[in-house]
């Protein structure tokens, strides 16, 4: 998990640094990077989401000791992930289309809309990235993933400043030009890690650059039955989470960017238990491929327990630290005092949502996807957008409002994801 937490740290540091430098830009810069960001994450995550399927695969063929079959299902994932990240890139550089009907303010059109055009073009490299990742992290190889991602985070400050402040032929172009140097950021990523995948002596046994097979259909539907569930899972709670912004938008600038302030903040938090479900789904999927099932049993009642330690700890920091945390971010009072205030919010949830995210994550090394697809879906969309919706829009609640409709859903998620992951277990234990 430590490995992975790093890589998941890092990669979440990107929107950290993007919203921090622009919050110091001004707090429509801020706000502007709040509605790219909230439509660009549903669908990058979305697309790489569905190439996690090469994860719970690859460990499944580890773990039943066939690596011969390692290789070909990272090669078929990487043809995959070239095809979802050009229609991913084609999706977003639509997206601006969207914005005035979705009624974002006039003044932000222009920053967040160049931020889609701009961030697109890295999209086939996002995918690709994670298509090689889950094959490192799923033969136990986390580290490079982790080396690379720490080393693009720091690469990520220079490329913004250049961007956004401007140097020589290239032009200031304010929070807008963290697209252009998140999408140049990727594709160094990317290279990176197939330059070290096929260089590395860890990976010769599984080497998968030796050979290159056209795509072949059987792979194909395995890991699309696999992914897509995963990916629209992913989808389906990320996105709630982004698209309060673009809910709040005609509420003004202060309470967007104080949104932002607060979701970030619960971001980089989040990493903490998703790198625990992403351990999960390697470990559960390892002796799943071995039919050891009561090894996989001990694993998920370690992982949930874990998962409850790191909850408790975030409370504790959050309510703490919240201040001190949020000024890092802006210095604006107003934007500052309304983040503060939702950052309680925040707290509230924690322990459903590192509950959910790990039942997600056992459930997925089991390769159980098309469940907690759905169990997200009415969870997110059925059941907390339409309250957060209301409770911003027709109630004094406003801000607070949608963070009341996220713990809503979280909640029902937890409980459900909870529920099926005992009735599976329930179920191979008789098999």
């Amino acid at each position: 998990m430590i490995p992975i937490l790093l890589t998941q740290f890092s990669q979440a540091g990107f929107g950290l640094i993007d919203t921090i430098m622009a919050g110091h830009i001004s707090a429509t810069d801020l706000a502007a990077i709040a509605v790219g960001v909230g439509l660009w994450i549903p669908i990058m995550l979305l697309f790489s989401g569905i190439m996690i399927a090469t994860t719970p695969l690859v460990a499944e063929a580890n773990g039943a000791r066939t690596p011969e079959k390692i290789a070909i299902i990272a090669r078929q994932s990487l043809w995959v992930a070239l095809i979802l990240g050009i229609i991913a890139a084609l999706i977003l550089q639509l997206m601006p289309f969207l914005l005035p009907i979705l009624g974002v303010p006039a003044v932000l059109l222009p920053k967040a809309s160049l931020f889609l055009h701009a961030i697109a073009l890295g999209m086939p490299a996002v995918t690709m990235y994670a298509a090689l990742r889950g094959y490192s992290e799923a033969i136990g190889h986390p580290r490079p993933v982790t080396a690379i991602s720490l080393l693009a985070l720091l690469l990520l400050i220079p490329l913004n400043f250049i961007f956004m402040y401007g140097i020589g032929p290239i032009p200031a172009l304010g929070s807008a030009g963290c697209g252009f140097a998140t999408a140049i950021l990727q594709w160094i990523m990317f290279f990176a890690l197939a330059a070290y995948v096929f260089k590395g002596k860890a990976y010769q046994t599984t080497q998968i650059f030796t050979g290159w097979e056209k795509i072949n259909p059987y792979w194909v539907k395995r890991i699309l039955q696999l992914g897509c569930p995963i990916g629209l899972a992913i989808f389906f709670e990320v996105s709630i989470f982004s698209t309060a912004a673009i809910v709040l938008s005609p509420l003004g600038e202060t309470l967007v960017a104080a949104h932002q302030v607060a979701i970030s903040v619960t971001s980089q938090l989040f990493m903490i238990p998703m790198s625990l479900a992403i351990a999960l789904t390697i470990r559960v999927g390892t002796y799943y491929g071995e039919k050891n099932w009561a090894a996989m049993r001990k694993v998920q009642y370690l992982g949930l327990i874990t998962g409850t330690v790191f909850a408790v700890v975030t409370m504790l920091l959050i309510w703490f630290f919240r201040a001190d945390i949020v000024a890092i971010y802006t210095t604006d009072y107003a934007v500052a005092e309304v983040a503060m205030y939702l950052l309680l919010f925040a707290i509230a949830y924690q322990l459903m949502d590192a509950w959910q995210v790990s039942a997600a994550g056992c459930l997925r090394g089991m390769q159980d996807t098309q469940g907690p697809m759905w169990i997200t879906m009415i969870s997110y969309w059925v059941i907390a957008f339409p309250a957060g919706v209301y409770l911003a829009r027709f109630t004094q609640m406003q801000a607070a409002g949608v963070w009341v409709g996220l713990i809503i859903g979280l909640t029902v998620a937890c409980i459900l994801l909870l529920s099926r992951l005992y009735m599976i277990n329930r179920r191979l234990n008789r098999a």
